[in-house]
């Protein structure tokens, strides 16, 4: 981390190939690194907003969603180019995770890494939701 902004941003984003773009107001520079299988091989960053913070830009009828386990996360990727630029976490149906990996100009240095142990997700569950 080489700077860990404290005020609200704005930030865009999308998946590799422009057909998903979306825009994020952020308020808390901390994401979560998890561990799970699933997080581990999708490199995924977790910045988990209010659905009023996250706007879809465009590319709607490009997304897919593959759900696993108990269906309740909806993951979305790009059908073009299978990014994974966000999703519908099981931790907080009721807003979006953003990949901060897919964010426009590489502002991962303005984020706080924390380690989560989603690999044990039933006991460590309680770290996310605060």
């Amino acid at each position: 981390m080489t700077e860990n902004i404290q005020t609200t941003a704005t930030y865009e984003g999308g998946c590799h190939c422009g057909a998903v773009r979306f825009r994020v107001i952020v308020d808390k520079h901390k994401v979560d690194d998890c561990n799970c299988s699933i997080c581990s091989k999708k490199g995924f960053l977790h910045l988990i907003v209010p659905q009023d913070r996250f706007t879809l830009l465009r590319g709607e009828d490009k997304l897919t969603t593959y759900k696993f386990n108990t269906g309740v996360a909806q993951h979305k990727f790009c059908s073009v180019c299978g990014i994974h630029s966000f999703y519908i976490p099981r931790s907080h149906p009721d807003c979006v995770d953003v990949n901060v990996r897919c964010l426009d100009s590489n502002v991962i240095g303005n984020f706080e890494i924390v380690p989560f142990d989603g690999a044990n997700w039933e006991a460590n569950i309680h770290k996310l939701i605060n």
